[in-house]
């Protein structure tokens, strides 16, 4: 049986260094959730304070109405999945996977019956009598993975579980895990630095900076729609712009410096005014080569299959300084237009997708944008 975990204005301090501020989160039933964010962020805190290996200063945790502050970890009926396996290497995957049960004290009928249910679930039914040492970095997760589920937890916890395994084993993996999360159906808390890993298996993600969430919502939507320059930039790349709202009548404009380029949007926030500076968002792939637009030098070319990629410079005025180098996209399946390094080109963006924000960076002014 799943149930909801519910994170109600929680902290942690360690010393003078408050770790956790005044965190609130609310997970659904079922869902997979991930805490996602840099290193030292305080997401490994919070997930330890979920199961009970870190202490809560301030707020409270609870399990659907079931406040767990004071519940000892072993009575919480938590799984756990950790980025090091900790799979006993002494065990076969068959004894790994029924040690919890056996502790359990489940009589051996049921211990079969659930070992047997899961093995084959995780897709390790053949590897059964194989100790650790005989299997890859990703058969060893499907174990840990197979013995933190077996035992029917309420909740299943997952930190950073992928880190150690090569680029092609992630991938692999976390198709594995998403697809027998939602066979389960457990409620699932899933914490990681790893972005692309965190878009391919969610339900929704919190993005949490110095122990505080900058934005809960659907992968999707948080790519789409950032909430500031922090989960723009972390959310993959984002070039930043300088600009100004200017107003022409009834109509928005967004005006890039002496450049000539301004654009019109339909979807800013009522209460942008005229002359505000800006910083806008946008998005690799949401740049347009054009015979007008925004002056651009090409400065280096990279082929990645499917895609060109391209950095290159624009006047000083409009880049904000302390950023990546500037990048743009272009799909190989819908372009015949290859550009060389130290090519001039314009490129407009598409006026739909780009992100628009205060110039301190700290609020979206699309309306759009979900709230935290």
């Amino acid at each position: 049986m799943s149930v909801s975990i519910n994170i109600d204005n929680v902290e942690k301090k360690y010393g003078s260094n408050t770790v956790i501020h005044n965190l609130t989160l609310n997970i659904y039933e079922g869902e997979l959730f991930t805490l996602l964010g840099p290193s030292g962020c305080g997401k490994t805190t919070l997930l330890r304070m979920i199961a009970g290996f870190t202490s809560i200063d301030e707020g409270t945790i609870r399990f659907d109405d079931k406040v767990i502050n004071d519940i000892p970890a072993n009575k919480r009926n938590i799984g756990m999945v950790f980025q090091n396996y900790a799979v006993f290497p002494h065990m076969t995957v068959k004894e790994n996977v029924e040690y919890g049960l056996k502790v359990r004290k489940l009589t051996r009928n049921e211990i079969d019956k659930r070992v047997n249910e899961i093995l084959t679930l995780v897709k390790m039914e053949q590897f059964r009598d194989r100790y650790p040492v005989m299997l890859s970095g990703g058969q060893q997760q499907r174990v840990a993975l197979a013995r933190a589920i077996v035992i029917r937890p309420d909740v299943l916890l997952m930190d950073e579980p992928l880190s150690n395994l090569d680029a092609k084993l992630r991938i692999e993996m976390r198709s594995a895990i998403r697809d027998i999360q939602k066979e389960v159906g457990i409620t699932t808390l899933y914490v990681t630095h790893d972005q692309e890993e965190a878009l391919a298996i969610s339900d929704r993600i919190a993005v949490i900076k110095d122990g505080t969430v900058q934005q809960v919502d659907k992968p999707y939507d948080i790519y789409r729609r950032p909430a500031n320059i922090f989960v723009a930039t972390f959310m993959g790349h984002s070039n930043l712009l300088n600009a100004k709202i200017q107003q022409y009548g009834f109509k928005k404009m967004l005006e890039f410096g002496n450049t000539g380029y301004k654009i019109e949007l339909k979807n800013l926030l009522d209460n942008v005014r005229e002359g505000q500076k800006v910083i806008v968002g946008v998005r690799p792939e949401e740049f347009i080569p054009a015979d007008s637009g925004l002056p651009a030098k090409i400065k280096k070319r990279v082929f990645l299959g499917r895609y060109i990629e391209y950095e290159f410079l624009l006047p000083e005025e409009i880049i904000v300084q302390n950023q990546p180098p500037l990048k743009f996209s272009q799909d190989v399946g819908k372009t015949n237009l290859i550009f060389n390094e130290g090519d001039i080109i314009y490129l407009k963006v598409n006026e739909e997708k780009i992100n628009v924000f205060t110039e301190d960076g700290k609020i979206n002014l699309v309306k759009d944008v979900m709230p935290i």
